[in-house]
């Protein structure tokens, strides 16, 4: 995870990830560790290259699951993280043209545009699930978030149940795509609770999207078709080693290693588009 976070050219987590609107970087990220069933997240974090290991400092060094804003920043500080300058020059650029041709391109919603279409826009999020010899379960979260947000703006990456779940009993969960949905959904924490109950993970997975899809009611949010307008994906780690994951769209891929060199896999899907 660190290594994705830390490089420049990777624009959906870490350093060089696209801003919110007033050209800041903020990060979100959690992990969560199955033999203990303890989590730490950071929410709205500036200038910390790395949030993944400053969640993970919230989990072993805290008695919290939860820090944001200039709250995390100042604990990774005190951690002996140093505070730097996350926007790129590559991102600005981007940033610059979104500001530039801004118009009615944001999140703030006259409503006369809370009735319409929304505007779709970059955003990227790394999960990583873990299975170790031990049978020990660990899920690790990372995003810069929705591209050109609302200062302030927490998708679901941070958040233990909607981004990221860990029940070292059962399996595990990480998400990306639409964080409003998959928060609205308890999307990760739902799928590890169908596996509890015997589901296998692609079943777990395509149960919670079609639960997604039911939800997007809102008409600015679906497409001529009525359907969702937007991607989410959601990863799942069965205790056993099964694993899967799945898309509301066809075409979607996931990483896997298993010990030997790693492959991309197809993800289960519900809709073609």
């Amino acid at each position: 995870m660190n290594i994705v976070e830390a490089d420049p050219k990777d624009m959906s987590v870490g350093y060089g990830g696209l801003p919110n609107e007033d050209g800041i970087v903020e990060l979100d990220s959690c992990c969560m560790h199955g033999p203990s069933s303890n989590a730490g997240s950071v929410a709205s974090i500036r200038d910390i290259k790395l949030p993944s290991r400053v969640a993970q400092l919230v989990l072993k060094r805290t008695d919290h699951v939860m820090l944001v804003g200039e709250g995390a920043r100042r604990f990774a500080l005190a951690h002996g993280m140093k505070a730097e300058n996350l926007l790129t020059d590559a991102a600005r650029r981007k940033w610059l043209k979104w500001k530039e041709n801004l118009s009615d391109k944001d999140d703030w919603l006259s409503p006369k545009e809370a009735e319409t279409g929304h505007e779709a826009r970059p955003t990227g999020t790394i999960t990583c699930l873990g299975l170790n010899p031990a049978g020990e379960l660990s899920g690790v979260t990372s995003t810069s978030g929705l591209a050109y947000k609302i200062p302030g703006r927490i998708g679901d990456s941070p958040i233990i149940g909607a981004g990221l779940y860990v029940d070292n009993d059962v399996g595990a969960c990480g998400a990306t795509g639409r964080g409003e949905a998959v928060i609205i959904s308890c999307g990760s924490r739902i799928v590890v609770e169908n596996m509890r109950h015997g589901m296998s993970p692609e079943a777990a997975v395509k149960d919670v999207l079609k639960r997604i899809v039911k939800q997007t009611v809102d008409p600015r949010l679906l497409d001529k078709k009525g359907r969702p307008d937007f991607e989410v994906v959601l990863y799942a780690l069965h205790k056993d080693g099964r694993h899967a994951a799945g898309s509301i769209y066809k075409g979607r891929q996931y990483a896997v290693n298993e010990g030997g060199e790693s492959k991309l896999l197809d993800c289960v899907h519900l809709l073609d588009r």
